[in-house]
């Protein structure tokens, strides 16, 4: 029996990636971005009314925990990043699923040290807006925890520390601002 695929040789160009701009591409994964955060706040939303807040929290660090790993360790792999420096971290951590969708400043104060500043997180607006107080847990536990284990993925030697976090006071100043030493 003939291979599918073979039979489609003349035109198997017209399906994959490669046919795509630079532009298509970025906004492609633009877009997944959107989709997984999507996806990760419907289905919190779904337990925390299916059972309460604390469930759903519960259950999120749980998934999340896992996913990190995944997420980080096949960035990675698939980056070939093998330098172990703050720079080299910031690379493979601005590819993450959810950093496309932010608007963040990034700034390199040496080889060992950067501050993260995030001025736009349609997470935290959607938070604030919903008005229950979550960003609390969902920003000072579950991202803190996120930037931690990507940090200990690339080198346990990556401390996570944060500056500003939520609540804040005015909806449109900084969502939050990190630090990242990298200690010898």
């Amino acid at each position: 029996m003939e291979n599918p695929r073979d039979t489609l040789s003349d035109s198997n160009d017209d399906f994959g990636l490669e046919q795509y701009s630079k532009e298509t591409l970025i906004d492609l994964v633009k877009l997944y971005s959107k989709l997984y955060i999507a996806l990760d706040g419907f289905w919190y939303l779904s337990m925390k009314n299916e059972f309460n807040n604390d469930t759903a929290f519960r259950h999120d660090i749980w998934v999340w925990e896992k996913m990190h790993k995944r997420e980080f360790k096949g960035l990675l792999d698939t980056l070939k990043i093998e330098k172990k420096d703050i720079k080299s971290f910031f690379k493979v951590f601005m590819l993450t699923p959810w950093m496309p969708q932010l608007d963040y400043k990034i700034d390199i104060k040496g080889p060992n040290v950067a501050i993260m500043t995030v001025t736009y997180c349609p997470t935290l607006k959607a938070l604030e807006k919903e008005g229950e107080g979550r960003e609390g847990d969902i920003c000072r536990i579950m991202d803190a925890e996120y930037f931690r284990r990507c940090a200990a993925i690339f080198s346990p030697d990556l401390k996570v520390l944060p500056i500003v976090l939520p609540p804040r006071e005015d909806r449109d100043g900084i969502c939050c601002k990190w630090e990242f030493v990298l200690e010898s």
